[in-house]
């Protein structure tokens, strides 16, 4: 599970549909996800960019990577990011 999106870097350049995953998912207690959000250029080099964030976490929803992911696309930078 991944979501791509065209990003400009903490440096100005861009990186035109960039491959978003997260990783180093954990859960902290029952109602807080912490994990990492790694971009790529190309699934199969290292990544140029790691963000650590949190969201809320529901224990009734969907699984914790996929709650992850529904809250990553609610940010401003990653909103009209799609599914791949």
């Amino acid at each position: 599970m991944a979501i791509k999106k065209t990003i400009s870097t903490v440096y100005g350049l861009q990186a035109v549909d960039a491959y978003h995953r997260v990783e180093s998912l954990q859960l902290r207690g029952k109602t807080e996800i912490l994990f990492a959000i790694r971009s790529y250029a190309d699934v199969n080099k290292p990544s140029f960019q790691e963000q650590s964030l949190s969201c809320a976490y529901s224990l009734t929803g969907e699984n914790p990577i996929k709650q992850a992911y529904e809250h990553l696309k609610t940010l401003p930078e990653f909103v009209g990011a799609t599914d791949c």
